[in-house]
């Protein structure tokens, strides 16, 4: 049977569509965690168009193969890990911005647009697409949707979603199913956009979007402010959602990841204590409007008990403190292997999730460092640990899960925009309870009755 299917992938796609050579699948067999089970694939197709990308589906459908899609490898749940004997279909080649309206602020694109080239090309027309995850320069578009991945401008823009117009999707039977529309407003029927943006390649293969725009912004001021604690931090952090202040980014750093990234760059970013955390905002309003905003979120800083303030209209200036914030991931990684979560808190329980994980790292003998999103609660606690060491892969598999315990304690969920993938399901279970995780199968066999997308991600059926 899987010569056969082999030989009609070849024969539809083109043989240099179809790669078996075990070095090169290795190579797609999973993504940026490592942690999380990946199998050994039986082909690796490239199609470069949608009647590939259906002619990949109707073949793997007749053989019961199960597909799993992938865009660059860029997640963090092993949501596009292979599974034993599966098609991965990498979307990569349709990359091809199709559309960009200046006049409705809308673009049309296929999946394999990288997120920076998308950005770049919209800059020009002078509109922005605002979702930008930390690896926005090499993550595509379809990986984006796919897992509704956030960023560091949630805060002000909101997620992927909140910028999905409409879908061109190809179904478990090779059908084409289009949803949305290109107005500002629609409420006919089912909101199917919706249901398929996060559903991580379980639903269908997504293989073209309409995407909302916005103006560009004008060029950030930036504001850096070091607390002696994460309490105070936190403190001003709620002040400044409840004044009603809504800066383009609010970033947090604790003490642990601070020291990380000062090693790093070899630099003092001024914290002034052991145990200090480190507040980034930006504006992007422009002028005299973005130093008034900062000026108001600098006071509630002080008040709050900040040690050091420091605001800067300097776009260049900006960059190099907003430096710190994106090498974080890199800083920690050079001190060990990281296992990196993704619970979202409510924003005025970011406190105690870091001083929670605090506790965390002293009852596993472990480095937990904590960096996030500040503006909207998404933190992202990082276990360094040892892989060579007996038994610290464990204990840092403990520490995990306990920082997902203690997020959902805290009234929060399990992932704020890395997605559930093959790494979270039980805990995935936990959050939705029966039976919303009878409703997510039900649905899954409606659209997949024979459960051959990306099986084993998201939940078990």
């Amino acid at each position: 049977m899987s010569n056969a299917l082999l030989g009609r992938l070849r024969a539809d796609l083109g043989a240099d569509a179809v790669v078996t050579d075990p070095d090169v699948m290795a190579s797609y067999a999973r993504d940026q965690m490592p942690l999380a089970p990946a199998g050994r694939p039986l082909a690796v197709v490239l199609p470069d168009d949608v009647e590939g990308v259906r002619a990949a589906v109707r073949a793997c459908a007749e053989a019961t193969v199960p597909i799993v899609p992938r865009g660059a490898g860029s997640g963090l749940s092993g949501a596009a890990n292979a599974v034993d004997g599966c098609v991965v279909l990498v979307m990569t080649k349709l990359d091809r911005i199709v559309e960009i309206d200046p006049a409705d602020r809308l673009a049309v694109v296929q999946p394999g647009v990288v997120n920076q080239a998308l950005r770049d090309a919209v800059a020009k027309h002078g509109l922005f697409y605002p979702p930008d995850p930390s690896s926005y320069d090499w993550c595509t578009v379809g990986g984006n949707l796919a897992t509704n991945a956030g960023g560091l401008c949630c805060v002000k823009y909101g997620v992927t979603a909140d910028f999905v117009l409409g879908l061109e999707v190809v179904l478990a039977d090779g059908s084409v199913l289009r949803t949305g529309r290109r107005t500002v407003k629609g409420v006919a029927g089912y909101d199917l956009t919706r249901l398929f943006v996060g559903s991580e390649g379980t639903l269908g293969v997504i293989t073209e979007a309409t995407l909302a725009l916005r103006p560009l912004p004008q060029a950030p001021a930036t504001l850096v402010a070091a607390f002696p604690s994460a309490v105070s931090a936190g403190t001003a952090v709620s002040r400044i959602v409840r004044d009603g202040l809504v800066p383009s980014l609010m970033e947090v750093m604790d003490a642990t990841t601070i020291r990380a990234v000062q090693d790093y760059l070899h630099t003092d970013l001024g914290t002034g204590s052991d145990s200090g955390t480190l507040l980034l905002c930006q504006s992007d309003t422009g002028g005299a409007q973005a130093i008034a905003e900062l000026e108001a979120v600098e006071r509630i800083c002080a008040d709050a008990g900040a040690e050091m303030t420091y605001q800067t209209g300097d776009p260049a200036e900006g960059d190099l403190l907003m430096k710190a914030r994106r090498v974080a991931h890199s800083a920690l990684e050079s001190t060990g292997s990281c296992m990196t979560d993704d619970v979202c808190v409510p924003r005025t329980r970011i406190a105690d999730l870091i001083t929670g994980c605090e506790r965390i790292a002293d009852d596993t003998g472990l480095t937990v460092a904590v960096v996030g999103h500040a503006g909207d609660g998404n933190m992202h606690p990082t276990v360094v640990y040892d892989a060579t060491a007996d038994g610290e892969f464990d204990r840092a598999r403990r520490a995990f899960d306990a920082i997902l315990d203690l997020g959902l304690s805290l009234g929060g969920t399990i992932t704020g925009e890395h997605g559930v993938g093959k790494f979270k399901q039980d805990w995935l279970a936990r959050e939705i309870g029966p039976v919303g995780l009878d409703v997510h199968r039900r649905l899954k066999r409606a659209l997949d009755p024979d459960n051959l997308f990306n099986p084993g991600s998201m939940f078990s059926m």
